[in-house]
């Protein structure tokens, strides 16, 4: 009987030890199934990113196209504009213009890859004639240059914003010129931009930047001397121009209030925009007075190029801007530094003029009565000074008399040796607006 009963016991505990056994592995069983697996480890790989760079672009309106591959990218973005990626991640995307384009490819887990685009501009062919506001506004002065571009001897019209005297053309709704009482709405500029613009033709702006009598005048009886350009005395400086002709280059309320016209005049529609008398007067720089300039009178005005150049491209114009034919060889007579200027324009606009030079200038006995010889031989010199500027050079020529009768062959010598030293592009200047078609070869 003991026997049996040790036995019992024995059997009850191995089972007891089984069901403990059973219920233990259950429990951690149960427990292992139920703990929450490790999640998978996160994305952090951007994704792929090759971007070409843009064609050049025909004008600061824009847009800019650029292409690429953005590899496992759902979404590639320049500033506010997007797109989706098409198979193999290949994109296209325009945007407006800018000097440079952030381009950004984003995945579906949010991480990115960007790259940074520089733009160009490749300006068009520019074959165009001086058109004054009071000309404009003459049916028959206008009807004649409309002709000419008719006929396809010319593409661009140079259209006067602010001349000589300091009058601005159309009705402009800058604060300053209407408080100076320099808009005189000789013209309607947006009527003038549609007609040109329909007619297929490019529309350069001139701003007579720096002789600039009417704001001279008012700021002199406005209490603000200082945006006068003076002699030692303190007294406005006075040159064969005028009593009070030129403003101080260094002022920054005058630098602006130019800079606030030729935004608007981008934004009206020019197409470009020339500043011009964008210099000090000749004479000797000790009797001239620049209040409030730091540096010499060359530095500043290249200065204000730069400042300029932003908000004019931005606004969607070029800029340019006319100089001396002698400032490539004598820069310190009127301030213009054609290398420090050359690189903040689209292109310099040298006045090459026949009858401005001296005798034996570049080696021509006879400038005036050698309009080829000296057209081509100042070029070439140009060229050099705005080598790796990023400027281009297109000259203004001749089409006035001024000692020497000067008609179709003189006019079409200087447009020959302009083509001849490598530039398709030019101005004519003729202050009455008068010009001699039979100059201009037809397309």
């Amino acid at each position: 009987m003991r026997l049996r009963s040790a036995n019992r016991q024995r059997l009850a505990i191995i089972a007891f030890g089984a069901v403990l056994t059973i219920l233990v592995v259950s429990l951690v069983a149960g427990f292992a199934l139920g703990r929450p697996s490790s999640p998978p480890p996160a994305d952090t790989t951007p994704p792929g990113l090759e971007v070409s760079a843009p064609d050049a672009v025909p004008s600061y309106r824009g847009p800019v196209v650029v292409r690429g591959t953005a590899t496992d990218a759902t979404r590639v973005s320049i500033g506010t504009v997007a797109v989706t990626p098409g198979p193999g991640g290949a994109f296209e995307i325009s945007a407006p213009w800018a000097p440079a384009l952030e381009v950004v490819a984003a995945d579906a887990a949010g991480n990115q890859s960007s790259r940074t685009v520089a733009t160009t501009v490749a300006l068009p062919r520019l074959r165009a004639v001086h058109v004054t506001a009071h000309a404009w506004s003459h049916e028959g002065l206008r009807e004649a240059v409309l002709d000419l571009a008719r006929e396809g001897r010319i593409d661009t019209v140079q259209l006067d914003i602010k001349d000589e005297d300091g009058v601005v053309g159309y009705d402009s709704q800058v604060p300053l010129a209407r408080d100076s009482g320099a808009a005189q709405g000789i013209y309607d500029a947006p009527a003038a931009l549609r007609q040109l613009h329909d007619m297929g033709l490019q529309v350069v702006g001139r701003i007579v930047a720096f002789r600039d009598p009417t704001i001279a005048e008012w700021a002199w009886h406005n209490g603000r001397p200082d945006w006068v350009l003076q002699n030692p005395s303190g007294q406005p400086y006075s040159s064969h121009y005028g009593p009070m002709a030129f403003s101080n280059v260094a002022n920054p309320e005058v630098r602006q209030y130019n800079i606030d016209l030729a935004v608007e005049a981008a934004q009206l529609g020019f197409d470009g925009v020339m500043y011009d008398y964008i210099r000090r007067p000749d004479g000797s720089l000790s009797s001239m007075v620049f209040a409030g300039l730091t540096d010499s009178p060359a530095v500043a005005i290249a200065n204000f190029l730069a400042q300029s150049r932003d908000p004019v491209h931005r606004a969607g114009a070029h800029l340019s801007a006319a100089v001396y034919g002698i400032a490539a060889t004598r820069p310190d007579e009127i301030a213009q530094d054609i290398p420090l200027m050359a690189r903040n324009v689209d292109f310099v606009a040298p006045m090459l003029y026949p009858s401005h030079w001296n005798s034996g200038e570049y080696g021509v006995a006879h400038p005036n009565g050698q309009p080829y010889d000296i057209i081509f031989r100042s070029l070439q010199d140009f060229h050099a000074r705005t080598a790796g500027t990023g400027a281009k050079v297109v000259p203004w020529l001749q089409d006035f008399s001024l000692g020497v009768s000067y008609g179709d062959a003189e006019v079409r010598a200087q447009i020959d040796a302009t083509r001849d030293a490598g530039i398709d592009s030019f101005f004519l200047w003729n202050a009455a607006t008068r010009y001699h078609g039979g100059g201009i070869d037809l397309p």
